[in-house]
């Protein structure tokens, strides 16, 4: 079987739909498929009685772009919520929060019979497997306001503010902080160096890994694992770059950003779960999502960010680009057996 027969037929063992009655390890597969920062998929899940905790796993960090932890707490805020709302779908009451106590900082998800998924989320689990960072060029078509306001009130749920953005003068002044941040990290050799740590340059090496931003799920051709960071190292240029993310920008329907109500590792998984619910919705509604955090990501731009919002002292969690583009492929997951924590 070839790399690439190899690397569809995993990626349809983790979209299997959910049995009529799942048990955990059905659950948790799928919440695996959940957004996680460059897809280091920072998770471990301990089951308990009543429930999963999801724990932070400290050893698959990104110090560099995210020294302060947001993006790990934000990614495990998303695996949170898919796990939630793929229980609520088979009729599982199941909700999650943050806790904090002698057993650490984790998020608590609690599982128990009763009422799952109200009428008005049954649409989200079902777009789960569908979801994903689309990084391609979108087609400029509006998104309608009746989904803006859907994802304004998922995100809502979770305390999170959440901000749409699609006067073009309002796109532009994002974009130069956006662009700002990007030129930021591109002349950062540090960032470059841990950027590169998770590129996955074919099927065969993205199999082997589980993880990281596999090529082709960025519209990338594929190369050989020796060649890839050579090309790479050739390519990654700070004004290709920097034009490459304008077009994107400028051919979506507009801008979102996630606001959290505090600035904590609470607050950041809170951005998580309502970024899930929110892009969800999106992608039921036949719409694409991408992350464009480096306006997030470097401090002065995150900065600038805030004061041109009008936030005061609370922080942009998430910035992402939306719009209608090209089906594009995923990035895989580890296996089930690598992030769950047994005993």
């Amino acid at each position: 079987m070839s790399a690439a027969a190899s690397y569809e037929t995993r990626l349809a063992a983790l979209d299997a739909p959910l049995p009529a009655e799942p048990a955990l390890g059905d659950l948790l597969r799928v919440a695996t498929l959940a957004a996680s920062g460059h897809n280091t998929q920072p998770w471990r899940f301990r089951p308990r009685a009543g429930g999963v905790d999801i724990l932070p796993d400290l050893s698959r960090r990104t110090p560099v772009v995210d020294p302060d932890d947001h993006h790990l707490w934000a990614s495990l805020g998303c695996a949170a919520q898919t796990l939630v709302l793929a229980a609520r779908s088979r009729g599982i009451a199941a909700d999650a929060g943050f806790a904090a106590d002698a057993d650490g900082e984790r998020l608590a998800v609690d599982l128990a019979a009763g009422v799952g998924a109200p009428a008005d989320e049954a649409d989200l689990a079902a777009a789960i497997s569908r979801r994903r960072s689309t990084r391609a060029l979108y087609d400029g078509r509006p998104i309608p306001p009746a989904l803006v306001a859907r994802m304004i009130r998922e995100a809502a749920r979770h305390g999170v503010e959440l901000l749409y953005l699609s006067e073009t003068q309002a796109v532009e002044d994002v974009l130069a902080v956006v662009l700002a941040g990007n030129t930021a990290q591109i002349r950062d050799r540090a960032f470059v160096a841990e950027l590169k740590s998770w590129l996955r340059w074919n099927e065969r090496h993205a199999l082997a890994t589980g993880d990281g931003l596999f090529a082709g799920a960025s519209g990338n051709p594929s190369s050989p694992t020796w060649l890839g960071p050579i090309l790479f190292d050739l390519v990654f240029r700070e004004g290709r770059e920097n034009d490459k993310v304008a077009s994107q920008i400028r051919s979506s329907s507009g801008l979102v950003v996630l606001v959290a109500g505090t600035d904590d590792p609470a607050g950041w998984a809170a951005a998580g779960r309502a970024y899930t619910a929110a892009a969800l919705a999106a992608t039921a509604a036949g719409a694409t999502l991408a992350f464009v955090n480096q306006c997030v990501e470097v401090p002065a731009q995150r900065a600038a960010l805030r004061a041109l919002l009008g936030l005061g002292d609370r922080r942009p969690n998430l910035v992402l680009r939306i719009g209608y583009g090209p089906p594009m492929p995923r990035s895989p997951r580890r296996a089930l057996g690598e992030v769950m924590m047994l005993g």
